[in-house]
């Protein structure tokens, strides 16, 4: 494992595109967040609403490049370029091969996604006008659960298309799954006039569920609690990564 672990940090620091997608999603995080923040109308008695959640606005955009990022990992640079057959040469267990993706992976997007909050919440900070918005401080029980919640939740989107692509096998399809889940099923859900099903979908979308741990005030009014939402992109996750190491372990490279 250590060797196999080792092999995709080499990869995965010696091709341009990652560190440039690592970047944009930094950068599209903050960048959003923080026009997000700019146009909120605030007023004497503060800004209203969740404004932890706001500063955390960019989160929406930022994951769509780490949707890109995982899959590429293995569609393109595995089956697109030929390398799987050469990748299972050098680490023959294919389940040792997939754990090793998946935690490379993960740490790599928790790095990336770490700084992209963390400089969302600062810029927050920095473009609220009203020193009670402004405090958004790390030490406050909420603030901190939606702080590393995001970034949990970033790492989670990294797996579910981690999964999704080795079980596809192909960057575009993988991508449009991933994507399609992510943001046309909430579109989805706003269309049906039942509010039972509308809800129902909330609690069970990935994105929608997920994000919900972003929440600090009105925990009441969502569909689905934070830790529980996050459970279920948890459990997405899990589905794809699952599906995606068994074909691996079944079919030919």
């Amino acid at each position: 494992m250590r060797l196999a672990l080792h092999a995709e940090w080499t990869k995965m620091r010696t091709v341009a595109g990652p560190l440039w997608l690592l970047l944009g999603t930094v950068a599209a995080t903050v960048a959003l967040s923080a026009v997000a923040t700019s146009v909120v109308d605030c007023t004497a008695g503060g800004c209203g609403g969740d404004t932890v959640k706001l500063t955390l606005t960019g989160v929406y955009l930022g994951q769509a490049l780490v949707v890109i990022l995982a899959v590429l990992i293995i569609s393109s640079g595995e089956y697109g370029s030929g390398m799987i057959r050469t990748t299972l040469t050098a680490v023959p267990r294919r389940a040792t091969l997939f754990a090793a993706k998946a935690v490379a992976l993960s740490g790599v997007v928790a790095a990336g996604g770490t700084v992209a909050v963390l400089g969302a919440v600062l810029a927050g900070r920095l473009i609220l006008p009203d020193p009670g918005d402004r405090a958004l401080s790390l030490s406050d029980g909420p603030v901190l659960r939606a702080v590393a919640g995001t970034v949990l939740y970033l790492i989670l989107i990294g797996l579910l298309s981690l999964g999704v692509a080795t079980a596809v096998r192909d960057s575009a399809t993988g991508i449009g799954v991933v994507l399609g889940l992510l943001y046309i099923v909430p579109i989805v859900s706003q269309t049906i006039g039942d509010r039972d099903w509308q809800r129902l979908l909330e609690k069970i979308a990935p994105m929608t569920a997920g994000l919900t741990i972003q929440a600090t005030t009105d925990l009441g009014s969502l569909p689905i609690s934070p830790w529980a939402g996050l459970g279920v992109t948890a459990g997405w996750a899990a589905a794809a990564l699952l599906t995606g190491g068994l074909l691996l372990r079944t079919r030919d490279a």
